[in-house]
């Protein structure tokens, strides 16, 4: 619910500058410079979609996770899409993630965030963690080694023992 309302918080103040960057600058100049920010988001899409997805195969390929470059990516496909959207502040923020170094500040922010976030889920206690059940016991013993069972195929008419 948060994120909605910080989106839709957003959109609007966006609005509001387009608006009155607007009537400053003129209604012909506004629309070439949306238009123009458009395609050139468009643009960015398609080409660095394609091109981060030849590099995260061959890191595949190589054997390695290709996590930065799927970060990269997504940071560069999120940036082309803003910069789609019409509106001035949509379009600094589609930018930032276009320059390499403001990229990497908000993967550290972001890392952040998501690190106090599971810290804060930790260290309160939760209604499962206060009263363990057996469940819970039987699957923390068995994430050490593996799993043993019989298989039962439904196919197959049961076997006598």
């Amino acid at each position: 619910m948060p994120i909605l309302i910080f989106i839709s918080l957003f959109t609007l103040l966006d609005f509001v500058v387009l608006f009155s960057i607007g009537s400053q600058i003129g209604l012909l100049t506004t629309l070439l410079l949306v238009l123009g920010t458009g395609f050139a988001g468009l643009h960015l899409i398609r080409k660095e979609g394609v091109s981060t997805f030849a590099r995260a195969r061959q890191r595949m390929q190589a054997g390695e996770i290709p996590s930065s470059e799927l970060l990269t990516g997504a940071a560069l496909i999120f940036g082309g899409a803003l910069l789609m959207a019409p509106g001035f502040l949509s379009d600094a923020l589609g930018l930032a993630c276009l320059i390499p170094s403001a990229r990497q500040l908000m993967f550290k922010a972001l890392t952040w965030l998501g690190l106090k976030k599971v810290a804060g889920q930790q260290q309160g206690p939760s209604a499962s963690s206060a009263r363990p059940n057996e469940y819970q016991n039987r699957q923390s013993s068995q994430q050490d080694g593996p799993i043993e069972g019989d298989f039962i195929s439904r196919d197959e008419p049961p076997r006598r023992r």
